[in-house]
């Protein structure tokens, strides 16, 4: 009886569960429909069947919506027995689907790489340290013969094989370029490492030996062609592009010399040059799956000498990095720890205009006047009379290059990537062609009109001023009020902070400010609703190994929890952890309980965010990001350190929590004595408490006063203007009590501050004072922290914020919100590989969340700019999972470096769309960091070392081959700095100018790199951050982050380099990371992005937005009134080819690009005809 009773409860509780699915998805449902899907869900055994079922009965669904249907429904009705874990997840289905996402779970390979990696470090310090011996010894070296044996001795146990002669001469870096080799992805490494000692010998002494190949190949043992090596053979097949050479020394095997490699001179065909049986001598220039490219230009046909023999690498060589040979054309092609062939100019400075060939008559007038003795053969040191003339510089005479994508699939992705699958981008709005959509899009077009208007103003205002300042100066009767103008133009610019004038309102003057709480902070904590609580929480924790926490903002769980479990003595055990989703939160947070704890910040109560760790030996408690806590799971997978683990604002669902959560479940089983703390949103918790098995919910009851809500009786268009309206309202006729309007973003919020001053102002002198307080996350803390102070007697305050006052803050005294109903979510596209930030609609819960901030201190309203019918039918429950939205590169890395590869069977409290998984993985793979199986390479386990992007992470790592680590380092830490200019609204001429100043002809990478490198001119000094329009802020935040990456760099004993002014090494590294996000120059107009052909444009604050060149790669896209590229650098397309050759190729010549394809013919324009009278389909008519 008891049995029936439970089934009847779980098939009850089932259909709950479903309800509130299908509600979060596809709006209201009825129980019938959810018992139905249930009962198609009970006879299906996989996602494909399930699927299929409900196409069938008319129900389009997404596949990861599905999928997590299934799923709920399998853990009630399993299909029929199966291992735990197909119960659990019910993806058999899609593991057949995605294959390259259900590959095995496996730590050894991982340890195994992390051992190597560790090896590689150690080896390196040994070479450093036998560097710095052997540089004492030098001027003993007579006297030291036994230590150079020693040491000599030493490397050959480390390297046992290859001609070791000249060794003491050679430098350090040399021999690391030797070693570094072992990163190369393919198996031709060992053999590259032999070569490059041998090749190491004088070069007199090479010629000599490669006269009498037999004799070297004899003692070598050699015995298959080895790279650079001259060999004797003969012609066995002639073709017109080439012909095909058998060597005599090595029975059965031959090689392919192109047509281009027989002669200096220009070969037409191949027939006309060789002859088959012909006797040859060929050198290997590369090889390639066993498949030889050989050249005869290269060698002397009469005696087999090399022509181009290899130099020996000198002191100026790039540092540490790999054998290195120099081609024919000057360049040196190496395998770095990065995994990519790196083809390096030569040593000289490379010039960056290419060569172009003389024309017919410049050739003939350059004969004549060398003939006539006008000139001397010696002015034109190019002058080729081979060539039938010279080569001479120009600009823009590049030769046009057509790249394509590279469409070959890995094995592991087969049939899964972006070329065999529709990746559909995340549906982010519940109703498309809702007012709230609408009134979204709207909106976007109105701040566009807004600042197109602003800048006008600032065009005509910048027009109206007189060019030459001096000339009143000089004009001895200047006219009126002239000089006076020309006296007060001149100090435009000097100060940089000059603040709008409501700014100057809000931060100008010293505050005048109300009286704060005069309670102690005992008191303060005393009066906390969590107080009246605390010996029954701390008696939960103990029962139960996982708590759900559910408390209003404000209750005090954030900063009152942890303190109560380091005083019942959880910290002898341990650490307590506490994460934040934001930076801000847990560095706030963390100095507040350190106040309350009564010690220094850092001591017993620390934080860590990314780029700044503020703890120390002592620390016990320890606020920090998610993100942080799950960098230490990739170091220490049990959490050893820590007693207690608190994930605050669960509901928020970043990306790290929802990876947190599923790793932290698994780890609970291993470690019975962890603790885990989930505080959540009321709405949240049931599913929490579902997930982290059943477990309990305690509830802290809020302070909180009922609030009224106001719906709108019609939709608003312009949100904003309504928002302003409304606040004016409220201030004039309300009873007192502090307003809080939520907007969407900064440039949303400063545009609102200002009007809403200017508004203020027109209403004259009569009217109570309204402070207006903006928070944004790009505020300085300073302003940030003026929005708690009271303000004075007889005056209200405006609170304008994005969502960050949603939760995470609690501000007291607010009685009205205003609430337009949007927010900016950042949303992915897995098809174009495009993150973009999107106004939205809010989810009910957050609009919940927002009205619940006016009942704070008492009865409060809350205006909601929306109608109750676009909140009911508009809103989603709840917000759609980060997971589920945004890019998963970094994610799936930091996964697959733990040993995780069943990506489909982890357990995801909500699955992300295996498309999105699918993306990063294809992204990863390119980069390098996965193998042809999809397994992390060593590449890819140092790239998860750095709290970077992977692109990023790629880019400092092949700064390390090419020699230019230390510009690198410099230039990612500025990047992840945000904002480096500041460019005030009334100063913006001045600012531009000053920044104009700072640009690189390469680009915006090299203008950051610029600026950092002229604030350290002037020893990091704060006014020339001032007169130079430059937030000092974001400068030191820049070295804080420049010097975290640099211990992790000198952790692994990565060289740091500097390339000098050879920029051409910069813009590589950039490329060897970035390569995905080339454009091309469109003939149109813009730009072209080569993945998805996307028409984007250089942003107006570029460096490169005057000059426009063919070729660039940026940082990221950001959407305004287009789609700009930031941060932009000019590269040759040859780079992209030769430094990702997984993602591009050399399009066929003899075809036609897919670029070429779709471009539109438009003839000149025939004002006589209609615009298309001269296409073919009109004339045959």
């Amino acid at each position: 009886m008891e049995k029936d009773e439970l089934k009847k409860l779980n098939h009850l509780s089932l259909v709950s569960n479903v309800c509130n699915e299908l509600e979060t998805h596809l709006g209201p449902s009825e129980k019938v429909l959810a018992e139905f899907i249930i009962e198609l869900g009970r006879n299906s055994e996989t996602v494909d069947e399930f699927d299929k079922k409900l196409k069938k009965e008319g129900a389009e669904m997404p596949d990861y919506f599905v999928r997590s249907l299934l799923t709920v429904i399998h853990g009630i009705y399993p299909p029929k027995p199966k291992s735990e874990r197909k119960k659990d997840d019910g993806e058999d289905g899609g593991s057949e689907k995605y294959k390259g996402l259900a590959i095995k779970d496996t730590k050894d390979k991982v340890k195994e790489l992390e051992k190597e990696i560790e090896l590689e470090a150690r080896e390196r310090q040994r070479e450093e340290d036998r560097n710095r011996d052997r540089d004492r010894g030098r001027d003993r070296r007579d006297s030291g013969g036994d230590r150079n044996r020693d040491d000599r001795r030493d490397r050959h146990r480390d390297r046992p094989r290859g001609d070791e002669q000249g060794e003491d001469r050679r430098s350090g870096r040399h021999r690391e370029r030797a070693r570094g080799d072992d990163d190369g992805e393919d198996g031709r490494s060992d053999r590259r490492r032999e070569r490059g000692r041998g090749d190491d010998e004088g070069g007199d002494g090479r010629i000599d030996r490669r006269r009498d190949r037999k004799d070297e190949y004899t003692e070598d043992g050699a015995n298959e062609p080895e790279l650079y090596q001259v060999y004797k053979g003969r012609v066995t097949r002639v073709m017109d592009a080439g012909c095909f050479v058998q060597f005599d020394r090595f029975r059965g095997k031959e090689g392919l010399v192109h047509v281009s490699q027989m002669a200096t001179r220009r070969v037409e065909k191949a027939k006309d040059f060789v002859k088959r049986d012909m006797e040859v001598y060929v050198k290997v220039i590369s090889i390639s799956n066993d498949k030889y490219s050989l050249s005869m230009r290269d060698v002397d046909q009469n005696t087999g000498r090399d022509l181009i023999p290899l130099k020996k690498p000198t002191e100026d060589d790039s540092s540490r990095s790999n054998p290195s040979y120099r081609t024919r054309d000057g360049q040196v092609t190496k395998t770095g720890i990065s995994g990519i062939r790196i083809v390096e100019e030569s040593d000289v400075a490379p010039s960056r205009r290419p060569l172009k060939k003389m024309s017919s008559p410049e050739r003939w007038e350059a004969k004549q006047l060398i003939a006539s003795g006008a000139l001397k053969m010696n002015e034109f040191p190019n002058y080729d009379e081979d060539e039938g003339g010279m080569l001479y510089q120009e600009e823009g005479a590049e030769e046009e290059l057509e790249i394509e994508m590279n469409e070959d699939e890995p094995a592991f992705l087969q049939g899964q990537t972006r070329y065999s699958v529709d990746m559909s981008p995340v549906k982010i709005f519940k109703n498309p062609e809702g007012s709230l959509s609408r009134a979204a899009a709207l909106q976007s077009a109105l701040t566009k009109e807004r600042r197109e208007m602003r800048e006008q103003q600032q065009r005509t205002m910048l027009d109206s001023i007189p060019k030459d300042l001096n000339r009143p100066w000089e004009d001895p009767m200047p006219e009126t009020g002239e000089r006076h103008l020309a006296q007060e133009l001149r100090g435009v610019g000097l100060s940089a902070y000059d603040m709008p004038e409501w700014k100057k309102d809000a931060f100008g003057k010293t505050p005048t400010f109300g009286q704060r709480s005069k309670l102690s902070i005992q008191e303060q904590r005393e009066s906390l609703p969590i107080y009246k609580l605390k010996k029954e929480l701390i008696q939960a924790v103990h029962d139960n190994q996982v708590l759900v926490v559910i408390g209003e903002t404000g209750s005090g769980k954030t900063t009152q929890v942890t303190q109560y479990l380091a005083e019942s003595g959880y910290t002898t055990k341990g650490k307590i952890g506490c994460t934040q989703p934001r930076r801000v939160a847990a560095m706030s947070v963390a100095k507040r309980v350190a106040e309350e704890f009564g010690c220094r910040l850092g001591e017993e109560v620390g934080y860590a965010i990314r780029f700044e760790d503020c703890t120390g030996p002592d620390t016990v408690i320890k606020y920090m990001t998610d993100g942080m806590l799950l960098r230490e799971i990739l170091i220490d997978e049990n959490l050893s350190q820590y007693s207690v683990i608190m994930l605050d604002e669960a509901h928020e669902r970043t990306i790290h929590t929802d990876v947190l959560f599923g790793l932290l479940k698994k780890l609970l089983k291993r470690r019975l004595d962890l603790r885990l703390i989930v505080t959540s949103a009321t709405l949240d918790a049931e599913k929490f408490s579902g997930y982290f098995f059943n477990c309990n919910i305690f509830t802290i009851p809020g302070r909180t006063f009922p609030v009224e809500i106001l719906y709108t009786k019609q939709p608003e268009t312009d949100y904003l203007d309504a928002a302003l309206i409304t606040v004016l309202q409220i201030h004039l006729t309300e009873p007192e009590g502090d307003i809080l309007l939520f907007l969407t973003g900064q440039e949303e919020i400063d545009s609102a501050c200002q009007s809403l001053y200017e508004r203020m102002k027109n209403l004259g002198k009569n009217v109570p004072e309204l402070i207006i307080l903006p928070v944004y996350s790009a505020l300085p803390s300073e302003m940030q922290s003026r929005i708690f102070d009271p303000p004075p007697p007889g005056t209200r305050k405006v609170v304008v914020a994005t969502n960050i006052a949603e939760a995470s803050l609690t501000i007291d005294g607010i009685y009205y919100v205003v609430d337009p109903g949007f927010a900016k979510q950042n949303v992915y596209n897995p098809k174009q590989g495009l993150e973009s930030l999107v106004i939205t609609p809010i989810s009910q819960a957050s609009a919940k969340q927002r009205a619940g901030r006016a009942g704070r201190t008492g009865p409060g309203k809350c205006y909601r700019l929306y109608t109750e019918s676009a909140y009911r039918n508009e809103m989603p429950p709840t917000s759609i999972p980060e997971i589920q939205r945004i890019n998963l590169g970094m994610t799936t890395l930091t996964m697959k470096a733990m040993g995780i590869n069943d990506l489909l069977s982890f357990d995801f409290m909500d699955p992300p769309q295996p498309q999105a998984l699918i993306s990063a993985m294809e992204q990863l793979y390119s980069l390098g960091a996965l193998d042809e199986e999809g397994l992390l390479t060593k590449l890819g386990r140092k790239m998860a070392e750095f709290p970077l992007e992977p692109p990023l992470s790629k880019m400092l790592l092949a700064s390390v081959d090419l020699g230019c680590s230390d510009e690198i380092l410099t230039m990612i830490a500025m990047i992840q700095t945000g904002n480096i200019f500041y460019r005030p609204r009334e100063k913006q001429a001045q600012a531009d100018q000053k920044k104009a100043k700072f640009f690189q002809p390469e680009g915006d990478h090299l203008t950051l790199l610029a600026v950092y490198e002229a604030w350290k001119a002037k020893n990091f000094s704060g006014p020339w951050c001032f007169e130079n329009f430059i937030q000092s802020r974001s400068l030191r935040r820049a070295q804080d982050v420049r010097k975290q990456l640099l211990s992790i760099m000198d952790k692994y004993k990565l060289d740091v380099v500097s390339a000098g002014k050879n920029f051409t090494k910069i813009r590589k590294a950039i490329t060897a990371g970035f390569f995905f996000h080339g454009a091309r120059k469109d003939p149109q107009e813009g730009y072209r992005t080569l993945v998805e052909n996307q028409p984007v444009y250089i942003h107006p604050s570029s460096a490169l937005f005057q000059r426009q060149p063919d070729w660039v790669i940026y940082h990221d896209l950001v959407m305004t009134t287009k789609e700009y590229m930031r941060e932009v650098t000019v590269i040759d397309p040859k780079w992209l080819v030769e430094l990702a050759p997984r993602f591009f190729k050399v399009s066929d010549p003899t075809k036609m690009s897919k670029r070429k394809r779709q471009e539109r013919i438009e003839p000149l324009y025939d004002r006589y005809h209609e615009p298309n009278s001269w296409r073919l389909s009109k004339r045959r008519a």
